[in-house]
């Protein structure tokens, strides 16, 4: 009995080396897709952080704009309903929060579907690495994203009357003209209302527009 209790053990041997080889190659294997999704992973983010950067300096490109139109109740409407949008992309800030996140920006457009917002597309600048997956050793990671600007408020001018001038009394051509609010916003049930005397009240464009990310 001895020889053959030998003779299986000589042949079971040969199955454990095959099995033990199998289960290191599909380790090496999980290895290798892992470390390509948390390469993807991470073009995702930079991609997103890129995409987020470039819809707030075009939403904040309009704070200027904001302080010169405060009193024109129309334009103040336009802006709200998103008509009046801002000509900066804000493609540089893209650029530099990619690079923050270890990737670099190659496409940043506007949409073009009547939404305010941009895409952006990077690529990591760190490639997947060698592994046991031939040819993957020189890729890079590409990853879009596409942000969004969207109104929070609501705008409702105010009515313009005219009161009849008094008689017997004349106006003083020095005396400053009181200049009416054009009307109050109305943004996640806070209420502002603009105070021409007071624009350093006024609501900044972080107040008035969100800023989120979305499907391209």
């Amino acid at each position: 009995m001895t020889p053959r209790l030998y003779g299986e053990s000589g042949q079971a041997a040969p199955l454990y080396i095959a099995a033990v080889v199998g289960l290191l190659f599909l380790a090496l294997m999980f290895f290798a897709f892992g470390q390509a999704d948390i390469r993807r992973n991470e073009t995702q983010t930079a991609a997103d952080a890129a995409a987020l950067a470039a819809a707030k300096e075009s939403r904040d490109g309009l704070e200027d704009a904001l302080r010169l139109n405060v009193l024109d109740p129309n334009w103040l409407e336009d802006l709200i309903e998103g008509v009046v949008r801002s000509p900066e992309v804000g493609c540089a800030e893209a650029s530099r929060f990619a690079a923050e996140n270890d990737a670099q920006g190659i496409d940043c457009v506007p949409l073009a579907d009547g939404r305010w917002g941009v895409t952006v597309r990077v690529r990591s600048e760190k490639p997947v690495g060698k592994s046991i997956v031939e040819g993957t050793e020189g890729q890079h990671a590409e990853a879009v994203a596409t942000a969004v600007v969207e109104s929070r408020c609501v705008f409702e001018p105010n009515e313009v009357t005219e009161e009849p001038p008094t008689d017997g009394e004349d106006e003083d051509p020095e005396e400053e003209e009181e200049k009416p609010s054009p009307g109050q916003f109305f943004c996640d049930g806070k209420k502002w209302v603009i105070d021409p005397t007071r624009l350093d009240l006024l609501p900044d464009m972080a107040d008035l527009f969100d800023v989120r990310l979305a499907e391209g």
